[in-house]
């Protein structure tokens, strides 16, 4: 998939883990998990929100478009 998901790049910079996360931006770790692997087909902006707000971060230090095929 040509969009790439960095949730897990944030956390590890933040030291945070993805229950404490999960729980601060009101989402399962499950639904995390979908996240960070890219299996999610959509993320509604106020998810999108709510993480950079608990992140400190812009949208983009989450998402990253890649040339298809291209590994990252």
């Amino acid at each position: 998939m040509p969009i790439v998901v960095r949730i897990d790049v944030e956390l590890a910079k933040r030291k945070m883990s993805v229950g404490e996360f999960a729980e601060r931006v009101g989402l399962t770790p499950a639904n995390v998990a979908v996240l960070k692997n890219g299996r999610a087909k959509a993320v509604r902006f106020s998810t999108l929100e709510a993480m950079c707000r608990v992140l400190d971060c812009q949208p983009g230090d989450l998402l990253e478009w890649v040339e298809e095929g291209e590994d990252r």
